[in-house]
């Protein structure tokens, strides 16, 4: 007569339940943080929903719209609407740097600040795995981070559609640095970026202050070198003519000038700071410039450029995520 032994439970099914304890720590350690998280998505919704109220009810100054040419080519504009154009005109930065908070919040407090103390012996010593404890430290904040920019990213978008990116607004196309990136999905990568950057950081450093700054530097670092180089991402489109060409309004012009017989381009800017006397196209004939030039990033290419992006920086966390808990591993088991 045999006995009957319980069947092991499949691994799949027990490691939730091993995270439900870390991340009931977690919120409960720090309701403060979450409780100031919260209370700044109200206020960007505040905000956003004030400036679209203010716009709504302002007087406007010509007859037939907010920003409108009144009798001629000369915008005017209300003080509602310019002063709605300055606090989003940087949204998307804002946006930028909340997920960079995030970032620091996780390299200091939430993961270094237990290394350096030496307070994650007790969670371990409680049945909690590091690779289960890191990662409770991973998902709470990547959670509640992408759903909390999640809904800014639908008020800001909310806020930008009553605006009008005409001549007289430069500053809200839909590709300045600005806008950009808190318009889609990028900004959750770079969220996720940062709760991966920060970390990596805390493991390897175990310095509260210094896994913060370094945290910040990194972030810094990639937000920089992607809107340096945001243009290449994505193949620009090329048009060559006889005559000038003008760019439609969605554009994002990259470069224009001359071509050469032997396809050589000739930049306006090389003529603009030369002689002017000569006059600037006379400049680009002198040099060899038979046909007009353009280099663009239509309206069309706003999905692939945020994908790409979007792509880029979910590859660096997941790189990220992988080396953290490979230095916890090895220097912890």
């Amino acid at each position: 007569m045999s006995t009957l032994t319980p069947p092991k439970p499949d691994a799949a099914m027990t490691a939730p339940a091993a995270l439900r304890g870390p991340v009931r720590v977690l919120l409960r350690v720090h309701r403060k943080a979450l409780w100031a998280g919260a209370a700044l998505l109200v206020l960007g919704i505040g905000i956003i929903v004030a400036l679209r109220v203010w716009m709504a009810s302002s007087k406007v100054l010509c007859a037939d719209g907010d920003t409108t040419p009144c009798g001629d080519d000369i915008y005017v504009s209300s003080y509602a609407h310019t002063s709605t154009e300055t606090f989003l005109a940087d949204g998307g930065t804002v946006l930028i740097l909340l997920a960079a908070l995030v970032g620091v919040f996780v390299a200091g407090p939430l993961i270094a600040r237990e290394l350096e103390s030496g307070t994650f012996r007790l969670a371990w010593a409680q049945s909690v795995s590091p690779a289960h404890w890191l990662a409770a430290r991973l998902a709470v904040p990547a959670a509640l981070t992408v759903t909390g920019l999640t809904v800014l990213v639908v008020a800001f978008r909310w806020g930008l559609w009553v605006l009008r990116a005409g001549p007289n607004s430069p500053g809200l196309r839909w590709h300045a640095n600005g806008v950009f990136p808190g318009t889609g999905p990028a900004i959750l990568g770079y969220a996720l970026l940062a709760v991966a950057v920060g970390a990596l950081c805390a493991v390897l450093v175990r310095r509260t202050l210094l896994s913060m700054s370094l945290t910040a530097l990194v972030l810094g670092a990639v937000a920089a070198c992607l809107g340096t180089w945001r243009y290449e991402l994505w193949p620009s489109s090329f048009t060559k003519s006889t005559e000038v060409m003008d760019y439609d309004a969605g554009d994002w012009p990259i470069d224009s000038g001359m071509l050469t017989a032997s396809g050589e381009k000739l930049s306006w800017q090389d003529c603009y700071e030369a002689d002017m006397a000569q006059g600037v196209e006379a400049c680009m004939r002198g040099r060899g410039g038979i046909d007009y030039f353009a280099e663009y990033h239509p309206a069309s290419h706003y999905w692939p450029l945020q994908l790409v992006e979007t792509g880029i920086l979910l590859a660096l966390a997941a790189l990220a995520v992988f080396a953290a808990f490979r230095v916890l591993r090895r220097l912890h088991g």
